[in-house]
């Protein structure tokens, strides 16, 4: 399969703004990610994942196009060991293997270049579909939440799912 994970350039705006403008992208991920996801919205993603930081939010391309996204987001304090995964991929590239290759991308990216000690992702108890892709990945559940997270005003039930260095090391 031809996925890669490419640094976004600010020539992504006007891909970027017509895959992330679907509801049911935004409806399984944090409220952070609007929806309408207007120019502004994209310009805003932009500037922020082509600062001068380190690399942490990857595009995901396939066979040569833009198709989604997928960052590390590194905790702080005593969570500073640990990273949170997020993605997303346009609505007509589902069910194709990318996301389990661009998830298997950035694990091995992260834990190569981030002091991390463990990638974790959490999923609405709906979202049946991230977690398979998770697991896929080599990412086992750590935990269940009832009703602990709320999106458009209904309390939903979490999943969290977790990879550890070892793990891959031994994958």
């Amino acid at each position: 399969m031809n996925v890669q994970l490419q640094k976004w350039k600010t020539e992504d705006l006007e891909r970027l703004c017509l895959l992330a403008n679907e509801p049911s992208i935004a409806v399984n991920l944090s409220d952070r990610f609007p929806h309408p996801y207007t120019e502004a919205s994209g310009k805003a993603f932009l500037s922020l994942a082509t600062s001068n930081g380190p690399q942490r939010m990857f595009a995901i391309y396939y066979n040569n196009d833009l198709v989604g996204g997928i960052g590390l987001h590194p905790q702080e304090d005593i969570q500073r060991l640990n990273a949170e995964i997020g993605y997303w991929v346009g609505k007509d590239y589902r069910n194709l293997g990318i996301v389990s290759e661009a998830i298997q991308l950035i694990v091995e990216y992260g834990f190569k270049n981030m002091n991390i000690d463990r990638i974790f992702g959490r999923t609405f108890g709906r979202n049946a579909a991230s977690r398979r892709v998770m697991e896929k990945s080599g990412f086992v559940q750590e935990a269940f939440f009832s009703k602990t997270l709320i999106k458009n005003g209904i309390k939903e039930d979490e999943y969290i799912h977790a990879i550890r260095r070892k793990e891959v090391a031994e994958l």
